[in-house]
């Protein structure tokens, strides 16, 4: 696809003059950076109904649910998205492959052809970030997320209870229950896809952040795509045949030994090493170090060898990642097919609050007549060189 018309932030001064502003409660004094003393004290806390709860129940393993037609494939592809962008006030790329952010659209207001232009624009930026959402509350969010199909309920995760209506199809993201240094130690910094270990992990993911540190707390995603292009092609051909094994054992095991109560077993899934996107046709890679466990059909120590080496692409590869600072009420929206992301854990004291839903997707797959990323993008480089080229 073509890449889509952005506008460029003006930047201006009053009188010739610069005026300082810092932005959080930073003590140049002292070496600790806005250290919140009053930390767990929560009895005032704007949204103390939402911080996560682990009720004792338990669920059965899911089966197979039906979704709808991919909402992106009812976009018209040749409009440049221009009902998505119609209240926009800036539109911005943060890489050449991932990330774009918008301002002035309100995610709360739009209308199927604009949630439908907006799943298309995933499927190619992968991810989407909307400025100052407060007004998307977790009503509005839950039946947003309600349109791209039905919503997964982590069986491990917290969630919000408000007066006595459990959110289950929510997370809540919580400093005190995801942090990096107490979280799973994969020796890859906690790079993951939203609960690949489902028979149909989820399609998409909708995080609004409501309370974030002063400074830190920033997450990043990388492009799946960008992952399957860096590789040979002969690994690429190799890779194509095989199949993952994904299982949430790890989390299970977190969460128990922290004394959270898990609501379902253990479980096991099989998937393709290379997954094709149901909208673009383009191969992504589709393993990670948080549930992936093996490659089935090949010795261990292959598998093991195999494995470290994605697993460290996935960690180190730049060109293909973006890392997003947020603001409070910064709603991020992801395709999770081909995309993995990672909380960064750089602050120590302060408060990470958000609210997620994740609507279920396909089971993943792979098929033989699907393509690159990067190949595509190539082949259309060199079809706008010839017209330049003959003045068309």
């Amino acid at each position: 696809m073509a890449p889509i018309a952005t506008q460029t932030p003006v930047s201006t001064s009053v009188a010739g003059k610069n005026k300082l502003v810092i932005e959080g409660e930073l003590d140049f004094s002292s070496s600790v950076i806005a250290a919140d003393l009053r930390k767990n004290n929560y009895e005032n806390y704007k949204y103390k109904d939402l911080i996560p709860q682990y009720p004792e129940t338990s669920w059965a393993p899911l089966e197979l649910v039906e979704i709808p037609k991919d909402r992106a494939l009812l976009a018209d592809p040749s409009n440049n998205y221009a009902n998505l962008f119609r209240d926009a006030t800036l539109v911005r790329h943060l890489n050449p492959k991932i990330g774009t952010e918008i301002y002035g659209v309100k995610l709360a207001e739009l209308d199927d052809t604009q949630k439908n232009e907006l799943a298309l624009l995933l499927s190619n930026r992968i991810v989407v970030f909307f400025k100052d959402q407060e007004d998307l509350d977790l009503d509005k969010q839950l039946e947003f997320g309600r349109y791209f199909g039905p919503l997964h309920k982590h069986p491990s995760a917290g969630y919000p209870v408000i007066n006595g209506k459990e959110y289950d199809e929510v997370v809540a993201i919580w400093s005190d229950t995801f942090r990096g240094k107490q979280g799973i130690n994969t020796g890859f910094p906690a790079w993951h896809s939203d609960a690949t270990f489902e028979k149909q992990p989820p399609a998409y993911a909708l995080l609004k952040i409501i309370t974030n540190p002063s400074t830190g707390g920033d997450t990043l995603w990388t492009s799946g795509y960008a992952l399957y292009d860096a590789l040979s092609p002969s690994l690429q051909k190799y890779l194509e045949g095989l199949t993952a094994l994904h299982s949430d054992k790890s989390i299970y095991e977190g969460f128990s030994k922290a004394g959270k109560h898990v609501r379902r077993q253990v479980v096991y899934n099989e998937h393709p090493v290379i997954r094709t996107h149901p909208v673009t046709g383009y191969k992504s890679l589709f393993v990670n170090p948080n549930f992936t466990q093996s490659i089935v059909g090949i010795p261990k120590s292959e598998s093991d060898a195999i494995l470290k080496y994605l697993f460290t692409l996935i960690s180190t590869y730049q060109e293909g990642t973006v890392r997003y600072k947020w603001s409070t009420n910064d709603v991020a929206i992801w395709d999770n097919r081909p995309s993995l992301h990672a909380p960064t854990s750089d602050f120590d004291v302060e408060l990470r609050h958000g609210v997620r839903v994740t609507p279920i997707g396909e089971a993943p797959y792979f098929d033989p007549n699907s393509k690159s990323q990067q190949a595509d993008w190539n082949a259309d480089l060199k079809k706008r060189q010839e017209a330049a080229a003959s003045g068309n």
